[in-house]
């Protein structure tokens, strides 16, 4: 099997990622990709690649994370620019961050771009206090998204689109950056229960990533059966999303080998065998990242 999104570089895997892999590989999980959402998680990501065979990178910076760019000014509850800061310098910021992700692209170990993309979702619990999403600041979420999506076309590297809330821009943005060869080597990351990003994944030949959250997610589960096997790949987005029951049981945090409750329930509501599933998503793993 293949997990293809997995958060080893997170902090609930500190001291435990050897053990962790091992446990996922006896539970028959022998891919997995770690995505960053950071400089620091991406540069974490290729150190466990690059410690570990069938474990694999990918780099780029999260649009919760480009908020580290944005200052929240006291008496407006809109981020903007920090004070004393120039469009130009904000430029400068944006283009020494890209670069970063850039030096780490010519890594064997890396076979994407990601997780990258929009997110308008107010966030109770983040790291950056105040955290507001005013338009400044989706503006410059859509600014790194598009720089990131030309280091993939420049790498040729996949890519990995999270979207949150934003399904109109998410798609405006991806069709306007649209190159061939992000067919076949895109996916939406636990894709949002849509029909126009649907849609837009046939006619680009992007695939859809599932997770945990359809356990428990009736509109995850009609959207679901509606996907053609052939555009399926699993993820576990671990440490979060843990499935059902393990959700219900508290047994935190979620895990790799976790990826076979979310494969025998994905076969059971579209009436397949999970085996079938589990051949066929795999396959299309390796398709993805451009493995085979």
């Amino acid at each position: 099997m293949f997990d293809t999104h997995c958060h080893l570089n997170f902090k609930a895997f500190d001291g435990i990622v050897d053990k962790t892999i091992g446990d996922a590989r006896l539970a028959g999980i022998n891919n997995i990709v770690v995505p960053g959402t950071d400089i620091e998680s991406s540069k974490k990501a290729v150190e466990i690649a690059s410690d570990h065979e069938g474990i694999y990178a990918a780099v780029g910076i999260h649009p919760h994370h480009v908020f580290d760019m944005v200052k929240l000014k006291a008496s407006h509850f809109v981020p903007t620019l920090s004070v004393g800061t120039s469009r130009d310098k904000q430029n400068d910021d944006l283009k020494a961050k890209v670069r970063e992700i850039e030096s780490l692209l010519d890594n064997e170990r890396v076979v994407a771009v990601g997780e990258i993309g929009l997110d308008r979702h107010s966030y109770q619990k983040t790291k950056y206090r105040e955290y507001r999403v005013g338009e400044e600041f989706i503006s410059l979420q859509k600014e790194f998204f598009v720089k990131q999506l030309e280091l993939a076309k420049k790498y040729n590297k996949s890519v990995i689109i999270h979207s949150r809330e934003t399904t109109t821009d998410i798609l405006q943005l991806t069709n306007d950056n649209w190159d061939e060869w992000f067919a076949g080597h895109t996916v939406f990351h636990c894709c949002e229960p849509n029909e126009d990003m649907l849609d837009f994944a046939i006619k680009h030949d992007i695939y859809i990533g599932v997770d945990g959250d359809i356990t428990y997610s009736p509109k995850k589960v009609e959207f679901i059966k509606k996907v053609p096997l052939d555009m399926l790949v699993l993820e576990t987005d671990a440490p979060f999303l843990l499935p059902e029951p393990l959700k219900s049981q508290k047994i935190y945090p979620n895990k790799p080998e976790n990826l076979k409750i979310i494969a025998e329930f994905i076969a059971k509501i579209r009436g397949e065998a999970t085996a079938d599933l589990i051949q066929t998503t795999t396959e299309n793993a390796m398709k993805l990242f451009g493995l085979t």
